[in-house]
């Protein structure tokens, strides 16, 4: 096995992960085609045939199984051995991969990130745009935020803020149909909502008004699409509150509704803690999520 490229090993057991060719290149930003290359070698070095191919995707034969264990341990001594040299370097520049909800990456983050480029201009930022939980285990990213406080022991979490929910909707479509005065009021409203989760559905039954899924004329599961059919004028939806103070088009409504707040926590693996660049990016979050989650301008003060 000490002969073996380690970029075999670890397309075998990203492949076996993911079950397939395509989602194993997301993963590991590469192409199918040379993933499919790594498992063919491999297999001819190892004498074996790992994977039964099929229509379904890529399925373990017994030989690829037993070597599936071996493979992942060596995949996270690799990982380990990785993230503990992170965290030796001590130059404040190189790539921090970070791990957002869609609507934080794409709405909060730019702003934030093109100020880090003034103060820190040799840090180079990627942005993982996911409401997934990121494996920082496997460094999916560097450092995530998020909406939940993560679980695992090898993780160091920080509790930043908590983002205020608000009701809002398009002032035009406010100007079209009346503002509601009472939560009742919504039912006779055009709505925005999530496809498959009930969770506003959920939230609705709380100040007891009752709502199928068809009650909302506009539904996605798509948090920006979700956010875009707000602005655009399809109806009355929810969203974060600094988001909505901000966006001249949007009005909020219902001021008294009491909506559960979005805890903010940032994470990151605990032995990358010690790189200089790592924790420079991880207090700078924390205090642009702090001023955003209290309403200040994400444009204002970009020369602290």
């Amino acid at each position: 096995m000490t002969e073996i490229d380690w970029n075999l090993i670890k397309s075998f057991v990203t492949v076996a992960e993911t079950g397939s060719l395509s989602a194993a290149a997301r993963k590991l930003s590469a192409s199918q085609p040379t993933l499919g290359r790594h498992i063919s070698e491999l297999e001819q070095a190892l004498g074996v045939t790992l994977f039964r191919r099929g229509r379904r995707g890529y399925a373990l034969t017994e030989a690829g199984a037993t070597l599936f264990e071996r493979g992942k341990a060596v995949s996270e001594q690799a990982s380990a051995f990785s993230l503990l040299a992170l965290g030796s370097v001590e130059a404040i520049e190189g790539t921090v991969r970070i791990a957002a909800s869609e609507v934080v990456a794409a709405y909060v983050l730019p702003e934030m990130t093109a100020r880090l480029g003034i103060e820190e201009p040799g840090i180079e930022v990627e942005i993982v745009a996911s409401n997934q939980v990121e494996n920082l285990l496997r460094r999916d990213a560097d450092i995530a935020i998020r909406m939940v406080k993560p679980a695992q022991n090898e993780l160091v979490a920080r509790k930043v803020t908590d983002i205020a929910l608000c009701a809002c909707a398009a002032k035009s479509y406010l100007d079209r149909r009346g503002r509601p005065r009472a939560p009742s009021d919504l039912a006779e409203h055009d709505l925005i909502g999530f496809d498959r989760s009930d969770e506003i559905i959920r939230g609705f039954a709380q100040f007891g008004v009752s709502i199928a899924r068809s009650g909302f004329r506009f539904r996605a599961d798509n948090q920006i699409v979700l956010w875009e059919a707000v602005r655009a004028g399809n109806g009355i939806g929810f969203g974060q509150e600094p988001l909505a103070d901000r966006d001249p088009l949007v009005e909020k409504v219902l001021p008294g509704l009491q909506l559960p707040a979005l805890p903010v926590w940032l994470a990151m693996h605990r032995d990358v803690r010690t790189s200089v660049r790592i924790r420079r990016v991880v207090d700078f979050l924390h205090e642009e999520l702090k001023r955003y989650s209290a309403g200040a301008a994400l444009g204002a003060n970009s020369a602290r």
